[in-house]
């Protein structure tokens, strides 16, 4: 177990984007550290993109509108060659390499306008297309940085990515109902009889039964999302996709964890330990290496 954990974390040249990599934390480093250098230069500048621009929604100070455009204009200058920033000449060298669609750049940037114009989601459906610009979509990017044969391989990212989304909403409900967002559809609050105000209430630690079965049922649905994905995953491209399947066992684990907790609202969010990232990770390199 030790030489392949060593093997994970492998050196490699320093760059921006590898920084803001490190220094977020993602539960996705490990799923990142497997592949060949050029792949994970590549992977590494897109989530720092990724990062960088949910920031400029997310973080107290953060840019807003204005920054989207900015991260915008550069994702323009990076088609063209002409990066201005130290993430965008990774971002450069990325989109040079690899058939990555600028629309997939376009929709996470139309994604996290998404969490400034709009507070609430009528139904699912509604839900969805968040979910996939948010999420989806750099599945999409991801997936022409990890290689595939097969098109349906991109149904796969495009389910997978929802599942991943919908594992997150789960887990930060807290944090986004501080910031008066909520991203439970509002008709299937009123099929549980949960009013917006026991979600925003439940920051002081308070639950109730119908919240609790309002919860579960979402969590329901995201397990049915990553069963959905898997079973599109062409057997052809499975290898390739191993840093997707990685990443999935490690926020199938969160979810699992967010059930056994009884989906805790109050409090810090939900973050596995190292060790057992590193353990999600080699198990799913074994199950890799098994014949099919």
């Amino acid at each position: 177990m030790a030489r392949v954990a060593l093997a994970i974390r492998g050196g490699m040249k320093d760059t921006a984007s590898a920084r803001i990599t490190r220094a977020s934390g993602t539960n996705f480093y490990y799923a990142f550290r497997i592949l060949p250098e050029m792949q994970r230069r590549a992977i590494f500048s897109l989530y720092s993109f990724c990062r960088v621009v949910d920031d400029c929604v997310d973080e107290e100070g953060g840019e807003g509108e204005a920054g989207l455009r900015r991260w915008m204009e550069e994702v323009q200058r990076c088609y063209a060659g002409q990066p201005e920033t130290e993430l965008g000449k990774d971002l450069a060298e990325a989109v040079a390499r690899f058939p990555i669609p600028r629309a997939c750049f376009e929709d996470i940037v139309e994604g996290c306008r998404m969490d400034v114009a709009i507070r609430r989601y009528p139904t699912f459906a509604d839900l969805r297309v968040y979910c996939e610009r948010v999420a989806s979509a750099v599945g999409l990017a991801s997936i022409e940085i990890f290689g595939y044969t097969n098109p349906q391989t991109r149904r796969y990212a495009v389910e997978l990515g929802v599942a991943l989304q919908l594992t997150n909403i789960l887990r930060d409900i807290g944090a986004d109902a501080a910031r008066g967002r909520l991203y439970v559809p509002l008709d299937e609050l009123h099929h549980f009889r949960v009013e917006e105000e026991q979600i925003f209430g439940a920051l002081d630690g308070g639950h109730n039964a119908q919240l609790r079965l309002l919860l579960g049922y979402q969590a329901e649905r995201a397990r049915q999302q990553y069963e959905q994905a898997e079973a599109l995953l062409p057997p052809e491209d499975r290898r390739s996709m191993l840093s997707a399947k990685m990443m999935a066992a490690v926020y199938r684990e969160i979810l699992d964890e967010l059930v056994r907790r009884g989906f805790p609202i109050a409090g810090p969010r939900l973050r596995l330990s190292t060790a057992r990232k590193a353990w999600i990770a080699l198990r799913a390199l074994a199950l890799s290496r098994r014949p099919a």
